[in-house]
């Protein structure tokens, strides 16, 4: 069944402590708060380095069923390796435990420095060389090298399909042809707010939306209005209807907010899953 899911990326901010989190909260217990009051959270430490599969264990455990995780992938991948010669580092990151979520896990984010600009053939040999449904990703994962012994989770399971979001900075990929490799390859353009600081782009590539609130008006830091969120809500709904789709055909969509500074985050998620997610209701903020 489509539906949208709203959540946060990463949870564990000090300045939430007291806010979001009630006073005298264990902090191991966040991320099962987190899980009682949204359906879905992006995994941002995976972004700085390769976690361990007891952690991705642990996080599993910590949510309810049907809670999905977003997967941010490795900065080593896109910012170092600049998505040429990936081969190996793609297994490193799927040998690490990513796996280990297994139905709870959703969508690979993958995002560029603003640096990266758009070319064709490098992205066209990236785009290949992700994995397409878990089958895939755990054959890959068994190509690691020699680092990853002893702390690899390479477990069979169901063979399900793998989502994939991009996440470019720079405007070079406004070009038609780099919507036509990510259309052509399933993988999501993901609608990023950043207070115009980079590109929003807009366009649906692939068969879900994959959304980043960073912030309208100052980058991480500043909230969404009441009127903000009623319009996001709106674009939202377009997806999952398929009002917004160039088919017409309805799509999930998964929406994180990244203005973690002075904890607008985890409120702002609550109240646009009050939106559109009919489950969910916003809860008001402490003072």
């Amino acid at each position: 069944m489509v539906r949208a899911r709203v959540g946060i990326s990463g949870w564990r901010y000090a300045e939430w402590r007291g806010d979001f989190y009630p006073k005298g909260l264990a902090q191991r217990r966040e991320l099962e708060f987190v899980g009682e009051r949204m359906s879905t959270l992006e995994l941002n430490g995976s972004f700085y380095s390769l976690q361990r599969p007891t952690s991705y264990e642990r996080w599993r455990d910590a949510v309810p069923q049907g809670f999905v995780f977003a997967v941010k992938g490795p900065r080593y991948v896109t910012h170092m390796l600049r998505l040429r010669g990936a081969q190996t580092a793609l297994a490193n990151f799927f040998a690490s435990g990513v796996l280990a979520l297994g139905d709870k896990l959703g969508p690979v984010l993958w995002q560029l420095p603003e640096r990266e600009r758009f070319d064709a053939d490098v992205l066209e040999r990236f785009l290949a060389q992700l994995p397409r449904s878990t089958g895939e990703a755990l054959a890959l994962a068994r190509e690691h090298d020699a680092r990853m012994e002893g702390r690899t989770w390479l477990e069979e399971g169901p063979d399900v399909p793998l989502r994939h979001a991009l996440e470019p900075r720079s405007r070079s990929f406004e070009d038609p042809a780099a919507q036509q490799l990510l259309e052509r390859h399933g993988v999501a353009l993901t609608v990023a707010d950043t207070a115009e600081r980079w590109p929003a782009f807009g366009a649906v590539t692939a068969d879900f939306a994959y959304v980043r609130l960073h912030g309208s008006r100052e980058l991480y830091a500043s909230g969404y209005t009441p009127d903000e969120l009623d319009a996001w809500a709106e674009r939202i709904r377009g997806w999952t209807s398929g009002a917004a789709a160039p088919d017409g055909a309805p799509r999930d969509v998964y929406v994180y907010f990244d203005n973690d500074m002075h904890g607008h985050a985890p409120h702002d998620a609550l109240a646009l899953a009050g939106r559109v997610e009919p489950e969910r209701e916003a809860t008001p903020r402490r003072s």
